[in-house]
């Protein structure tokens, strides 16, 4: 049995402050061909993940130095009508909003059917990013910002006082140094990394725990308020939990 829920009413969130040390560089875009999903490639680096601004929650702390290689993010949420193109269907609760908003309402586990279906047909090997990953391309590249692409909420996302009570179409909004599109707000994107309230110690491509009971999401969503639509915050749901503001975006290491 499906579980819906909005992720308002299971977390406890908040923050950021960084040092500048190796940003990533958008270099050139890649386009899947049987979704039209676009990828922004990315030059990996070093950066301080977590609240590098002082007003983060607990499991935000501490600010501590990551290392991602090389990899392509979607520009985009994965929207509905690039979710019908794979599975056929459309599970989203939203779906008044048009194919071009994002797909949600569907679990951690649905996404890793919807990759093993697109992995198929592609050839290629996607993924969802791990949680440093997510945080670097957020920050376009490892830059010390508090919200995905700069230091105004308004300016780069959907959040409760903007969003009218809903999803909204993507790219709307002011894209990152990278040129990706509402890693803050809109919809909450789950990631690889099984949660931990606790950061990795491991500084070079961490991967979060091996085991756990559920899975990371990041980004804040349509519901939440500017504070938690910042960079840094973190989240979680059990990997079959299904909400009207969690979606997803896909990565790939080398397309």
């Amino acid at each position: 049995m499906k579980r819906l829920l909005s992720v308002a009413a299971c977390i406890g969130l908040m923050p950021l402050f960084a040092a500048a040390p190796s940003f990533g560089e958008a270099v050139k875009d890649y386009t899947d061909s049987p979704t039209g999903i676009r990828f922004a490639r990315i030059t990996g680096g070093c950066f301080k993940m977590g609240d590098t601004f002082g007003d983060g929650a607990s499991n935000e702390k501490p600010p501590h130095d990551v290392c991602v290689s090389d990899f392509s993010m979607a520009k985009q949420e994965t929207t509905q009508n690039q979710w019908k193109v794979v599975m056929g269907n459309n599970p989203s609760f939203f779906k008044s909003c048009g194919d071009d908003c994002p797909v949600e309402n569907v679990s951690w586990n649905d996404v890793q059917e919807f990759i093993s279906k697109l992995n198929k047909l592609s050839g290629k090997e996607y993924r969802l990013p791990t949680e440093a990953e997510w945080e670097y391309a957020c920050r376009s590249g490892g830059k010390s910002e508090k919200f995905c692409g700069g230091n105004d909420a308004e300016a780069v996302a959907w959040y409760f006082s903007t969003s009218g009570d809903r999803t909204q179409r993507v790219a709307r909004k002011r894209p990152n140094g990278l040129g990706i599109y509402d890693m803050s707000g809109n919809v909450w994107e789950w990631v690889g990394d099984w949660y931990d309230e606790k950061f990795s110690s491991i500084k070079d491509n961490p991967q979060g725990p091996s085991t756990g009971s559920n899975r990371v999401i990041r980004g804040g969503g349509w519901f939440m308020l500017p504070k938690n639509v910042r960079a840094s915050v973190r989240s979680s749901l059990e990997p079959e939990v299904h909400t009207y503001d969690v979606g997803f975006r896909l990565v790939i290491t080398a397309p």
